[in-house]
């Protein structure tokens, strides 16, 4: 039997604040923590209904489980890591940058794009959501122990970045057309909002997928897999696996 007070300790963690505060976060589900664990992400405790599973596991029962849970059916353990210290952003290859993506889905899907794509650092202003959300990290699939997040306002951080930033725009030249470099930034905006004027400003230049159907517009994460993989079939980078 867990203990009620560490019970609620893990439950506060599904919140932003409580996450923000003790620098910890939660991951559930056999996959995602074995994902972490296999990652350079220090644990701080894990959880499990069957100690066998993991070695070293605190036995929990599967009502404990319920009661800190984020999923409608949790799964069988639950880990709690330390998020990983901040670091500087650097621009010898591409960077993903996201300006208000609201969606942890969407957030959960992109960063398992750039783990696809290799791209190492993924930008997210203020107003994205948290990727430590439970589910983001449901969405990311483990994909969030191998790419970095920076949260950091864009137009600061990408003012004198050194690199051409490219805008994804509904109202930009086709993508095909445009000559990409070796290491540059993407930006996305939401599909609601789009970029915002300070970012914009900053722009290299604006990019678009040309539609061949009459759909409104592409989700943010699909019009990513598209541009991301012109980024690495034409401007080049880390080697496919």
């Amino acid at each position: 039997m867990v203990a009620k007070s560490e019970l609620k300790f893990i439950r506060s963690l599904q919140q932003k604040k409580h996450r923000q505060r003790h620098g910890l976060f939660v991951a559930e589900g056999v996959k995602l923590v074995t994902e972490l664990l296999d990652s350079a992400l220090p644990l701080q405790a894990i959880y499990a209904t069957d100690a066998g599973l993991f070695p070293g596991a605190t036995t929990i029962s599967e009502r404990e489980l319920e009661a800190v849970s984020s999923l409608v059916q949790p799964n069988k353990v639950l880990g709690v890591f330390h998020m990983p210290q901040p670091e500087p952003l650097h621009f010898s290859d591409w960077v993903l940058a996201l300006d208000g993506v609201r969606d942890p889905g969407n957030l959960g899907t992109l960063i398992r794009l750039c783990d696809w794509f290799g791209i190492g650092q993924l930008l997210c202003s203020p107003d994205t959501v948290d990727a430590y959300n439970p589910k983001v990290l449901q969405a990311t699939m483990g994909s969030i122990a191998r790419v970095r997040l920076v949260y950091a306002p864009l137009p600061e951080a990408l003012q004198g970045c050194g690199v051409p930033v490219y805008g994804a725009s509904m109202e930009g030249g086709a993508v095909g057309a445009e000559t990409l470099p070796a290491a540059g930034v993407l930006v996305m905006g939401s599909e609601s909002h789009g970029l915002g004027p300070g970012v914009r400003d900053l722009l290299t230049a604006t990019v678009s997928i040309p539609a061949y159907g009459k759909a409104e517009s592409l989700n943010v994460a699909t019009a990513a897999a598209i541009l991301l993989y012109e980024v690495r079939r034409r401007g080049g980078g880390p080697t496919q696996r």
